[in-house]
């Protein structure tokens, strides 16, 4: 797991976050962000992948219903 003194692209990018597709200037701002915002973020995509299958089913249920 990462420690809030690691660089925060590194955090980011152990965390999954695409950054490699994200142009310089927006890497250049999540660069820039504190500790505090960068755990907030990581925690934020954690709930969200989390939810994610979720999110799906329910997507695709609702979907082939309508059809």
């Amino acid at each position: 797991m990462s420690t809030p003194d690691r660089d925060p692209i590194h955090r980011l990018l152990d965390a999954g976050f695409p950054l490699l597709d994200m142009t310089p200037q927006q890497r250049e701002v999540l660069g820039g962000l504190s500790g505090e915002e960068i755990t907030l973020l990581i925690d934020i995509k954690i709930r969200l992948d989390a939810a994610d299958p979720e999110v799906q089913a329910h997507g695709v249920s609702a979907g082939a219903g309508m059809f």
